[in-house]
């Protein structure tokens, strides 16, 4: 297993650098000049000179590249153009909320999606087969805005239960931190739900027809028993990869229910430093989003060897 691991993470170094290069020459060879939005629009060309020169922007691309590689290798993300705040400072304030939605919407979906994707590829056919495949679609089809909107309609507005907006750190306290977490929750765990479930029954139907799931039966293995320890499992390898890539998507910021709920979390964070050409926290976020898919995929792998013994180290 170490081995198997080494070999991964040795794999994965390649891939960061070309993410770095090209992140580095899209947003240095993209139009637009960050001195000219520092300095404003009435800056004098000696001034946007002199902010150039003090951003290193006046340097030749390789020697900017490096410069900065050189800083990432120390832990230096570099400091904000706009607000002068270090970046890795910036991200820390900005993450709580963000992973507290991601694991709480992934919690969720993964108790309520598995188990009725196992029911329905079980009750093939029938009306409970049928429910948890017009969820899914209404799950594919309704955008996460409108679930936004008519949860805060009905929950916040309507019945007063919870809080319409607005985040508070677990640190403030339980209660006020979980009741501003169910409204985004429940608004991002349609979508996951709908697609946990549906990968779940379609895995769950290729294996419910194998040799071994009859012989199972034919021992007198209890259903229960066939499902879950025999059928699940050998299901679980496209399931473990539709939880990890959704996983991967909500740690790296969900722009829209942020924005929805007013949530100070990553995505917008990336949505502001893109509009205001803040090279360096924008830098900082896609890379960070491309280690988050590596260290997934990466975990993916090893619960497949966990799972399919046929899998070599």
């Amino acid at each position: 297993m170490l081995l198997y691991l080494l070999r991964r993470v040795l794999a994965a170094i390649p891939v960061m650098g070309v993410v770095a290069l090209f992140v580095f020459l899209l947003l240095r060879l993209t139009p637009g000049d960050p001195a000219a939005i520092l300095a404003g629009d009435n800056a004098s060309p000696e001034q946007l000179e002199r902010i150039r020169a003090s951003l290193g922007l006046n340097l030749p691309l390789y020697t900017q590249f490096f410069a900065w590689i050189g800083k990432l290798m120390h832990g230096d993300l570099g400091v904000s153009l706009i607000s002068q705040v270090p970046v890795l400072k910036m991200i820390g304030q900005r993450v709580e909320p963000t992973i507290a939605i991601a694991v709480s919407t992934i919690v969720l979906a993964i108790v309520v999606a598995v188990p009725l994707g196992v029911i329905a590829a079980w009750k093939h056919g029938s009306l409970i087969d049928r429910f948890v495949m017009g969820l899914s679609v209404v799950g594919f089809s309704v955008p996460v805005f409108v679930i936004g909107y008519v949860l805060i309609q009905m929950f916040a507005i309507e019945l007063r239960w919870l809080p319409v907006q607005g985040y508070r750190s677990i640190y403030n306290g339980f209660g006020p931190f979980f009741e501003r977490l169910i409204l985004p929750t429940l608004t991002l765990s349609f979508i996951y739900i709908a697609l946990i479930a549906r990968m779940t029954r379609a895995a769950m139907l290729d294996v419910l027809g194998e040799d071994y799931i009859r012989t199972a039966r034919a021992k007198g293995i209890a259903e229960p028993g066939v499902l879950l320890r025999h059928a699940l499992r050998n299901a679980a390898v496209p399931v473990i990869t539709v939880i990890g890539t959704g996983f991967a998507l909500l740690i790296s910021g969900v722009v829209v229910t942020e924005s929805v709920f007013n949530l100070p979390g990553v995505g917008r964070l990336t949505v502001d430093a893109v509009l205001a050409r803040d090279y360096p926290v924008i830098q900082a976020m896609i890379l960070l989003t491309s280690g988050i898919y590596v260290a997934v995929n990466l975990l993916i792998d090893v619960a497949y060897t966990l799972l399919d013994p046929r899998i070599r180290y």
